[in-house]
């Protein structure tokens, strides 16, 4: 890849946080157009079933997350592997962090939710699950990876701690949404799905300012 090439790459990592902050804004302003939503007791994905009435709202605000989400990560593994930046286990974690990230994207948008709150029984609704299911396994494998990278080796270490955090946040929004009182499932989940897109975001702003843990070697 020319010096343009990896350029264009680091520039493109600005994407996580406009994946950020359009996925923030989607979580926090699509209720408005959902009466009686209860942020505190219900999952975000209830805002974007196919029959919730912000669907159209969460659509409109979601829209550059669902690209900039898998742009930003799909470019930091580019960028990653091209350069060999980091160790094998970092480029590794990378690598599952990204397959992640086109997982979500285009497995929620073929199988949406049909209604916010109902009983899974549909073939959409189960495969719903199924993509939940891998986002999860691959979140929780990849940050553990990289964390351990991070350990490892002292450039890696900054993104290793970030992944860290990440992780426990995502291990307590998981634990949580199975404990808690019902009336709190929404702030447990919240942590959970806030871990993966903020972890994305410093990814990105890592790429964007080529600091340790992304440099060529």
């Amino acid at each position: 890849m020319t010096g343009a090439g990896r350029k264009t790459l680091r520039r493109l990592g600005l994407t996580g946080i406009l994946a950020l902050l359009s996925y923030t804004a989607a979580v926090v302003l699509s209720p408005l157009a959902y009466p009686g939503y209860d942020w505190m007791a219900q999952a975000v994905s209830d805002l974007s079933a196919q029959q919730a009435p912000s669907r159209m709202l969460w659509a409109r605000l979601a829209a550059p997350y669902d690209i900039c989400s898998v742009v930003c990560a799909t470019c930091v593994w580019l960028y990653a592997a091209e350069s060999r930046a980091g160790s094998r286990l970092f480029r590794t974690g990378i690598g599952l962090f990204t397959l992640m990230t086109w997982i979500s994207a285009v497995g929620y948008g073929m199988f949406p939710l049909a209604d916010a709150g109902t009983e899974i029984g549909s073939f959409s609704e189960g495969m719903h699950l199924a993509v939940t299911a891998a986002v999860v396994i691959l979140s929780v494998v990849s940050l553990v990876l990289l964390t351990v990278a991070g350990c490892r080796h002292r450039t890696e270490r900054k993104l290793g701690i970030w992944a860290a955090l990440a992780l426990i946040m995502m291990t307590a929004g998981s634990i949580g949404t199975g404990t808690v009182p019902p009336r709190y499932f929404g702030i447990a989940e919240r942590c959970s799905v806030f871990a993966a897109v903020g972890f994305n975001a410093v990814l990105g702003w890592d790429l964007f300012r080529g600091s340790a843990g992304l440099e060529e070697t």
